[in-house]
Formats: C-alpha cells, structure tokens, sequence
C-alpha cells in the first residue's frame, strides 16, 4: 500500500513543470528527416549519430517515456527508423535557479491564523514562480505578506507552504501553510484524501444522466505535451483519477457543473470532461474555445463570441475547501462566491435559453 512521505512531492504537484506555462521548465523541440539512403537502424543509436549532446541511455529514456516521436506518433527506443521518417524529439530545458522575490500584491484571504492561510485567487494569477513566470505570482505575494515567517526564508524554494495548486485561469480556494509543521500536516490530509474540495464549472453539452463518476488515469498527452490525457483505469499508464459530478443547472448548449474532486491530478476536472466529450467553456487547452454544440446561425455565432469575450479563460471555479486545523484539529470549510465573470457567463446563457 502507498504510503506518505513527507520528504517526497505530493500528487498535486506531479506535472506542474510545464502545463500551463507554470513549471519550472520548457521543451526545446529538434526535428530531423531521415535520409532517402538510411538502413535500418535503433532510434536511440540513430540520435547519437544526427544529433550527439547525449548518452544512448539518455535518449533510450526520452523516447521511453513519450518525448521522441516519428510521423507525428511517439515511439519507443527499439524503433528502428525508415527512410523518409520524419523524427522530433522534445528535450527538456529546465530553467535556471533563481531568487523568488517578495512582491507586494494585494491577496483576497479568506481566512488566517498563526498557523494557516487561505487565499481566494483569482483567474490569471500562477500559483508559483517557474520558467516565464518570476513575478507576480501567488508565492511572490506570499512572500512579501508572510516575510517574517522562517518558511519563506529559503529564496530559492519556489513552493513555500504550497500543499496544492489551482491552474493559473482557474480561480477559487488555496490553502497555504505558515509553518513546516502545517505543510507536513496539511500535505499528509491532501495525500490521504480527506480534504473536501468542490468545484463549478461551465462544460459544453448537455449531460443527460445528471451526475456520475469519471473514472480514469491521466497522464501527459502522447503527442501534446501541454496537456492531460485520458487512459484506461486498469491500465499501466498514468495515475489514478475519479472525478464525482452533478449537474446544477441545464442551459441548452451548456450545462453547469459541480466537481467533487476523489483525487487530484494535474488538469483532472479539465481532462475528464473532454474525455466524455463535454470540454469545459473557452479552456483553449481542452478545445473548449470552439462553438462545440448549438446552430450555424451568425447569430448564434456572435453569441457564443461574446460569451467567450465574458469569460476569457476556462469556466472553472473552486468553490469550496476543507481540512482538519493541522493544530486545533477542528474541521475547517469555507465556501467562495463564483467570479463577476463566470456569473455574467451563467446569466447570458440563462438568457438565451429563456428567449428561445
């Protein structure tokens, strides 16, 4: 049975390097046709020949874990490339250390004491400092709000007291902790699952059956980094991830959601739904910022932009959070309002469906 470490990452942290443009690293990308005269050869041995800057084993790694692909399709090391092939490979660039600088930027807390700290972020804000993104953070905030706490002392620890994240366009419910006692504590409830954490989202489709559960691994997606994908439950691929959902409120084209997260993976709410086909609102990254469902009039057309201009980023919310005071031991909940923008979006569709 898995067990907690408090000395290892936790789940919420797994794939954060390069999703969403809040990792502390990014993908340089090479590409090579092979020669019309080519015999048959390993990929791994072929590389080192075209490409050098790396052992055999290293690129055996790289295309074992997904980053080399040829015609567009990853392959393993035992490849044996073809002539015509056409041959990527992403090497990971990680950025340079740095120091994390405290800024001060105004924070919606929705509650603090000597030991926690919950935060209200809003859509547009990285959690935490990483490659294109060394200021103006959510931890560079925390920095300068909480510079006399030994936790932020360390300048070039660029997750101080983060137990979990939120996507940078998704807004809502952050715990923080202010000691290493409450990081340990608080990591320990995330790891074990006994955090309670809903979310409302706005998905494309109307969702028939009115709830359910999704149920699948998620993993990076073969061929797109960027993002999650979706694989079999029982598979070897990926990590467990159940997402428990009820629909609020049925809109014609789009119905609102609530999330209740079993786990929490990377991009969970956001890969499940458009792993049963109903992408969340204007996510860019999930196909959610195409006119999905409804009609091929103009006028619908221009609807649906102007709900994308409202709401200019993925419909998701975390709208409540809870955990056990790492100290006091007392259940803690805490419950936010949806965003002006997410609000605006659920009443122009509540419109158009009325007007219809």
């Amino acid at each position: 049975m898995e067990q907690y470490d408090p000395l290892n990452e936790q789940e919420e942290f797994e794939f954060e390097e390069d999703l969403s443009g809040e990792g502390s690293e990014t993908f340089e990308r090479f590409h090579i046709t092979v020669d019309p005269g080519q015999a048959p050869l390993r990929i791994d041995k072929f590389l080192i020949t075209r490409l050098g800057g790396a052992s055999r084993t290293k690129y055996q790694e790289a295309a074992d874990a997904g980053y080399v692909f040829v015609n567009g399709k990853s392959v393993k090391s035992n490849y044996k490339v073809k002539p015509g092939d056409d041959i990527s490979v992403q090497v990971i660039k990680r950025a340079e250390a740095f120091e994390l600088i405290p800024e001060d930027i105004p924070l919606n807390i929705v509650y603090e004491d000597d030991t926690v700290l919950v935060i209200n972020k809003p859509a547009g804000m990285v959690v935490h400092p990483a490659f294109g993104h060394y200021t103006g953070t959510l931890v560079n905030a925390l920095a300068w709000h909480l510079k006399d706490s030994p936790l932020f002392a360390d300048k070039t620890n660029i997750r101080p007291g983060l137990v979990h994240r939120i996507d940078k366009d998704t807004s809502g419910l952050l715990v923080v902790a202010k000691t290493e006692e409450a990081k340990i504590d608080l990591s320990r409830q995330f790891f074990n699952k006994t955090t309670d954490r809903k979310y409302i989202a706005v998905c494309w489709g109307d969702i028939e059956e009115g709830e359910g559960t999704i149920i699948g691994n998620i993993w990076r997606h073969a061929q797109n980094r960027k993002v999650m994908a979706v694989y079999p439950a029982d598979g070897e691929i990926g990590k467990s991830a159940i997402t428990h959902y009820k629909v609020l409120e049925h809109l014609g084209y789009v119905n609102v959601v609530q999330c209740i997260l079993e786990t929490g993976r990377t991009h969970q709410i956001r890969a499940h739904f458009k792993h049963i086909k109903h992408p969340l609102f204007n996510d860019a990254e999930y196909g959610g910022n195409e006119i999905l469902r409804g009609t091929t009039f103009a006028k619908y057309k221009q609807f649906v932009q102007n709900c994308f201009d409202i709401c200019p980023r993925q419909a998701l919310h975390a709208k409540t959070l809870g955990f056990d005071h790492p100290v006091t031991k007392e259940r803690l909940s805490f419950d936010s309002e949806l965003p002006s923008d997410m609000q605006q979006l659920i009443e122009k569709w509540r419109t158009y469906v009325a007007e219809r």
